[in-house]
């Protein structure tokens, strides 16, 4: 009998992701966002930390941060086993008005890592919908003022291919490209200390891995 090979894991640990966001703010400034929507659980540390990066002389006062909640993978009432994976549930929203909320805003959509592609199309998708309700009852002549700029800014964006695709006018940012291996990210972890360990020692068996194949190459 044959059996599943266990993917391979690849830890993140907290000072990772607040380096590659903090290498990527310069870039992601350049969309100059007035609001940031963290695309839960996963994306709240992400849009906390960088925010921090977006701070600027030229505004007043920090982003401010939204949050919605959306599942794939998560194991929810009444999801049946067909469903996890295949379909987006919302969990948690902007609210009733989320049209009014993102009116004549420049929105920076942030999420931990672009996987599927499925959760970031539905979030674009679904807040784009809101936006073009609330513009539905405005005069036609001050529509275009009011439209909502989105963009996304993700900490690892997976190279593999994708079951959805984004709209080509919506910047996306990556903090890094990576291969397709499982994410685990210290905010899962519930022995942070082990989960750090072990993501050093992979990367130190990483290194020697590396050098070996150099001194390999060199001889």
């Amino acid at each position: 009998m044959a059996t599943t090979q266990e993917p391979e894991h690849l830890r993140i640990t907290y000072n990772d992701v607040h380096n590659l966001i903090r290498d990527s703010a310069k870039k992601v400034a350049e969309f100059k966002p007035d609001m940031l929507i963290a695309i839960g659980g996963g994306g709240f540390f992400p849009a906390r930390v960088l925010r921090t990066f977006l701070k600027s002389p030229e505004r007043k006062g920090n982003i401010p941060i939204h949050a919605i909640g959306l599942s794939l993978y998560e194991s929810l009432p009444g999801l049946t086993a067909e469903q996890m994976g295949a379909e987006v549930i919302r969990t948690q929203w902007l609210g009733p008005e989320s049209g009014k909320i993102l009116l004549g805003r420049r929105a920076l959509i942030v999420d931990e890592v672009d996987d599927s592609r499925k959760t970031l199309h539905y979030a674009v998708t679904e807040l784009q919908k809101d936006v073009e309700r609330e513009l539905a009852l405005l005069p036609e002549a001050e529509r275009d003022a009011k439209r909502t700029q989105f963009a996304v800014f993700v900490v690892h964006n997976k190279l593999k291919p994708k079951l959805a695709e984004l709209p080509p006018e919506i910047p996306y940012y990556a903090g890094d490209e990576i291969e397709d291996v499982w994410l685990d990210y210290p905010w899962e972890a519930v022995d942070i200390e082990e989960h750090d360990r072990l993501a050093e020692e992979a990367k130190a068996k990483k290194a020697r891995r590396t050098q070996a194949q150099q001194q390999q190459h060199q001889s």
